[in-house]
């Protein structure tokens, strides 16, 4: 990027958590970048907020609005997924910041890509349910695509100036969630406001659950793999309580390097909008002495079996990361309304897998195809388990 031009960016999903901080480092650095687009989910009002501030081109809201709702902002308002996608690859736009939630964001990310943009990605499902597809846009567009996971940004810092042949393995850290220390035999009674108590990270509810039950750190993986092109087999996983080393890139010489930071979201987003200019910010001097001593620790895998069957899946590759990422967001779901609970999550999961092979997907309408049949199978075994109405506690 320019030290000299201002790049106009696209923040998609501006109300949630990695939205506001995108916004956060926008706000800090007029001078280098202008929000040209803005969008949200429901959030109307918040977004009308943000649209006043930052006076973007044109905002977009994908669901209806209420209809008592009134934009203060004059500007052009757009209604609908579709306009996302095509904002992402809007002529006027250079970066896009894609933190929309869920599978919702695969389209986007495949259309920012084929456009060629800077593609600054937050939404991790894109690449677990459309990796290959992903890559294939990223090729073709020849943009460029930066991660803005914490732990992939560390990767990418660590890898600057070295070559893919010479990293031996990588290894990602997980915080290890509010449960790392609980006994196996209290998670029965595990419940949504334990679960969304994270130790070291605010994030949105979907995400706080799925690090609860190292979901996260299993996509995070699935993710990696596409990322950088690293074959599962060297990709470890180890959990760093205090969430200060990111993730580590050991080479070939036996050199290991590690990225570390305090737990904000707002460096990984600068790194990405900046890239491969490292933009002078604010930020807390590290204090290495305070932050010791640094804890690694193995996965509890008896503990936390979403991991083990998300990998797997990855693994297999075909329509079972599609459909383990599908049936996740089923059961985070059911478990944030107390439908199910905490120990039946993986159950639920690794029936809706046990439905699918491992052929390759051919494109993006047999991607939408299983994330419908594994929603299906994932909401019908919850039913059959809660007996519909009653809620399901137990394994």
């Amino acid at each position: 990027m320019s030290d000299s031009v201002l790049c106009n960016v696209a923040v998609l999903g501006a109300t949630g958590s990695i939205g506001q901080a995108a916004l956060n480092v926008i706000r800090r650095h007029p001078e280098r970048f202008r929000v040209a687009v803005l969008s949200a989910h429901r959030r109307a009002g918040e977004l009308d907020e943000l649209a006043l501030e930052f006076n973007p081109d044109f905002v977009i809201l994908s669901a209806e609005p209420p209809a008592s709702f009134a934009p203060r902002w004059g500007g052009e308002w757009q209604a609908g997924s579709q306009k996302i996608s095509e904002a992402a690859a809007a002529p006027g736009v250079d970066t896009v910041i894609n933190a929309l939630v869920g599978i919702a964001g695969l389209e986007t990310t495949l259309e920012a890509l084929r456009a060629g943009k800077r593609l600054a990605l937050a939404n991790k499902e894109s690449l677990v349910a459309g990796g290959e597809l992903v890559l294939e846009a990223w090729r073709a567009g020849g943009g460029e695509l930066i991660p803005v996971d914490s732990e992939h940004s560390a990767v990418h810092q660590c890898l600057a100036g070295a070559g893919d042949a010479t990293v031996s393995r990588l290894i990602l850290t997980a915080s290890g969630g509010p449960f790392r220390d609980w006994p196996l035999e209290d998670f029965e009674w595990i419940r949504p406001e334990d679960a969304l108590a994270h130790p070291t990270w605010d994030m949105g509810a979907k995400i706080s659950i799925d690090s609860a039950t190292l979901a996260n750190k299993a996509l995070e993986v699935i993710e990696g793999h596409y990322l950088f092109g690293t074959p599962f087999e060297r990709i470890d996983v180890v959990v760093h309580p205090s969430s200060v080393v990111h993730s580590m890139v050991e080479f070939h010489d036996g050199s290991t390097l590690a990225q570390l930071g305090y737990p904000t979201m707002e460096i990984p987003i600068l790194y990405a909008l900046g890239h491969p200019v490292r933009l002078l910010d604010r930020h807390t001097p590290f204090d290495p002495v305070a932050a010791s001593p640094l804890v690694f620790e193995n996965l509890r895998l008896d503990a936390f079996p979403m991991f083990r069957l998300g990998v797997e899946a990855g693994k297999a590759g075909g329509p079972l990361p599609v459909a383990f990422n599908a049936a996740n967001e089923v059961v985070v779901d059911a478990f944030l309304h107390q439908r199910l609970g905490f120990t039946a999550m993986p159950k639920v999961v690794e029936h809706t897998l046990g439905h699918f092979g491992s052929d390759p997907l051919r494109g993006v309408d047999e991607v939408w195809a299983v994330d419908r049949e594994a929603r299906r199978i994932a909401t019908e075994s919850i039913g059959i388990r809660t007996g519909r109405n009653m809620p399901y506690v137990g394994g």
